[in-house]
């Protein structure tokens, strides 16, 4: 279980029930992170912040907000102004409207939170919402404030909890233009059919049993240097060239999904038929592939920890060893 930390407190409005709730964040990040460094030296670089008209380093307790106008006057922004705005979503959550859900376009979606309730009182009323939004089939537009800026959102039920996801403003999302092709192009029956057929051959998966290759491969990459050994090797990249025949190229592909499934394959002209869709695997496989890929990643941690242990322990002899020369 992980830890539930709220980043903002405040209460839905629904109608006239008003829900106290706490905001937490959903998602998180897994990215292994860099420091900035010399390269002489592996000093760390770092950055101060500098009042540039005394041309001295400020500490955070001195700083402020100040909107710059057009003509560069800054005009100072208090915590109290921003905290006594004229709107009702300051502390509140506004839910404006039910809507199906496929009339959100993903385009607009953004931050994920989940709505925790504030409290014993609260239970009541937020299981209402939870139900009522569960037996409509729909999902709550809202709109509060977070961050110094009024956002929308969008209220859904994930398992027994109300999650909201921050959506951008529909003027916020860029229209296509200039991104498709802008000549003409003619799409075959026959091309078609061949990938419909490379998309039923490769067939559906399991979101849970795909991992971060890049991450893994950084770890290894850190363990290795840490513990004075050579990086592991790039693997070659695969022979290729310019893909001058879509047919052929399709063809290869509906081929060599096939082998990698173990079925057989004809030396002619990939068959174009209906595939049975692959079927999701079960539970208890993918409770094996998470109980794996965890041993994996505790085994990979392990590694990284015991390579920087040696390291340092090896760094501390050879200061020895000087210090004895030295004597």
């Amino acid at each position: 279980m992980w830890h539930v930390r709220s980043i903002w407190n405040g209460a839905i409005s629904f109608g006239l029930v008003s829900i106290p709730i706490k905001l937490v964040n959903a998602t998180e990040s897994h990215a292994i992170s860099f420091r900035q460094i010399h390269t002489e030296d592996n000093g760390r670089i770092r950055y101060r912040k500098v009042c540039e008209l005394e041309d001295r380093e400020v500490s955070q307790a001195e700083i402020g907000k100040g909107y710059e106008d057009a003509d560069g006057t800054i005009i100072p922004i208090t915590d109290d102004d921003l905290s006594q705005l004229p709107i009702p979503t300051a502390r509140t959550i506004e839910i404006v409207a039910f809507v199906p859900a496929d009339r959100i376009d993903p385009l607009q979606m953004d931050a994920a939170y989940y709505l925790a309730a504030g409290g014993v009182p609260a239970a009541k009323p937020y299981v209402l919402l939870r139900e009522a939004l569960k037996r409509s089939n729909k999902v709550a537009i809202t709109k509060y404030a977070l961050r110094g800026r009024e956002r929308l959102g969008m209220l859904r039920v994930v398992g027994d909890a109300i999650a909201m996801h921050g959506l951008l403003w529909p003027d916020e999302v860029r229209a296509p233009e200039g991104v498709a092709p802008d000549t003409d192009v003619t799409v075959r029956d026959k091309e078609l059919d061949l990938a419909d057929a490379l998309m039923d051959t490769l067939g559906e998966v399991d979101l849970d049993d795909l991992h971060d290759e890049y991450r893994e491969a950084l770890e290894e990459v850190i363990a290795a240097k840490a513990s004075g050994e050579a990086p592991p090797q790039v693997p070659e990249p695969a022979a290729g060239g310019k893909v001058l025949d879509l047919m052929a190229a399709l063809e290869s592909s509906v081929r060599a999904a096939r082998e990698s499934r173990g079925e057989a394959v004809s030396g002619g002209e990939a068959e174009v038929r209906a595939l049975p869709r692959k079927k999701a695997p079960a539970k208890k496989t993918t409770a094996t592939a998470k109980k794996a890929s965890a041993a994996k990643k505790s085994t990979a941690k392990s590694a990284a920890k015991s390579a920087v242990k040696s390291a340092a322990k090896k760094t501390t002899a050879k200061k020895a060893a000087s210090r004895k020369r030295s004597a």
